[in-house]
Formats: C-alpha cells, sequence, structure tokens
C-alpha cells in the first residue's frame, strides 16, 4: 500500500512539474506581459512582452516587432529574460532527474538509495525553477501597479495594466512549487521505508544469529 502511494504521488509531482514547466515556457515567449488599451481608439490594443511589442487592430490584425537592443529594455525586462531562462532550464532538469528517480520505471530497482537521491534533486530543481518564473513575473506586475497608479503622469495617457501571460506566470510558478513539494515528500517517504527495511534486515540477522547459537548449545 505504501509503494502504490509513493508512486501515485511521484506521478502527480512530475505531472504537476511538468505543467508548470510548459507554462513557464510559454510565459517567457508570449507578448502578453502587459496590456494597453486606448480609449481613443478601441479597436486598437497593444501588448507588450519579454521580447516583443505587438498591436491588434480589427482591420489588419496582429502586427508585432522585437525589441532592437537589450540594454534598452526597463530593468525588470531584462532580469526577467534572464529569471525565466532560468526558470525553463531549471525545469527541464528537474523532469530529467527526477523522471529517473521514479519507482515505477525498472531502471536502477536495486538502488533504492540512488533514487531517493535523484527525487531530491529533482524537487529542489523544482522549486528552484518555480522561484525563478515567480520572481520576475511579481516584480513586473509590481512595476505596472506602480506606473499605474503614478500621479505625476496625467490622467489622459494610457496606462499599461496586467496581461494574460502574468497570470500564466504565477500558475507556472504555484505548479513548479506543488511539484517539487509532491517530490521531496516521496523523497522523504522513501528513506523512511529504507530504514524500515534496514531494520527489519537486522532483526532478522539477529535471530537467525540466536537460533543458531541455540541449536550449536542443544548439540552440545
Amino acid at each position: 500500500m505504501a509503494l502504490i502511494f509513493r508512486i501515485v504521488m511521484q506521478s502527480v509531482g512530475l505531472l504537476l512539474s511538468f505543467l508548470g514547466w510548459v507554462l513557464s515556457c510559454l510565459t517567457n515567449y508570449l507578448p502578453h506581459w502587459k496590456n494597453l488599451n486606448l480609449d481613443l481608439n478601441e479597436m486598437e490594443n497593444w501588448t507588450m512582452g519579454l521580447w516583443q511589442t505587438c498591436v491588434t487592430q480589427e482591420e489588419v490584425g496582429m502586427q508585432c516587432k522585437d525589441f532592437d537592443s537589450f540594454l534598452a529594455l526597463p530593468a525588470e525586462l531584462r532580469v526577467s529574460r534572464i529569471f525565466m531562462f532560468l526558470s525553463n532550464g531549471l525545469g527541464f532538469l528537474g523532469l530529467l532527474v527526477s523522471g529517473f528517480g521514479l519507482d515505477c520505471l525498472r531502471i536502477g530497482e536495486g538502488q533504492r538509495d540512488l533514487k531517493r537521491r535523484l527525487l531530491i534533486l529533482g524537487g529542489v530543481l523544482s522549486w528552484a525553477s518555480g522561484i525563478t518564473a515567480l520572481v520576475p513575473v511579481s516584480w513586473v506586475a509590481h512595476k505596472t501597479v506602480q506606473e499605474f497608479w503614478d500621479e505625476n503622469v496625467p490622467d489622459f495617457v494610457p496606462r499599461w495594466e496586467f496581461g494574460e501571460a502574468l497570470f500564466l506566470g504565477w500558475f507556472a510558478g504555484l505548479s513548479l512549487l506543488l511539484g517539487g513539494w509532491c517530490l521531496l515528500n516521496c523523497a522523504a517517504c522513501s528513506s523512511h521505508a529504507l530504514l524500515a527495511s534496514g531494520h527489519h534486515a537486522v532483526a532478522q540477522m539477529q535471530d537467525h544469529h540466536q537460533l543458531e547459537t541455540r541449536n550449536t548449545n542443544l548439540k552440545n
């Protein structure tokens, strides 16, 4: 029963980590971190991501333009690019490592301690990936709120608002954190199972030794 529970928890953790990793990759490349609606022209909608800005017009459709220079970007966008790349890379490594640590895989069946360590490493990598996804998304959201309520900007000037990619990034970070938590819990359960099996083996050896001693005494 404990083995089945561990396998289910490992599968849930891996699926959550995979979902979070896919969503973090989408968050990185979607040009919808910020939205700008123009009151003067309601048929025109501007969006901004980490890599490009886009304008959507009713007649023309969506047209996008990549940023010309990395150094010309605001600080939050420059740092967000780096953090999102880290999140994608760490999430991929976490999936790869924790996948080899699953109990349902027959690879390395006799090396339970190695599998437990792989699960721990995969859980830590998923946690790191979730944190590095939440930091840039939350920072851009904080700057957007600050600029929206800036009293120095006249009221008639359009303001940027939250885009869909920010909510996607928050969900991705939480999924990665939950997935890492499940994997770390599975590793903790595996360590308890290893300790219990070790104590059982020691008890069996002691009983066997006592039985041999009795038989020797009876023969003498």
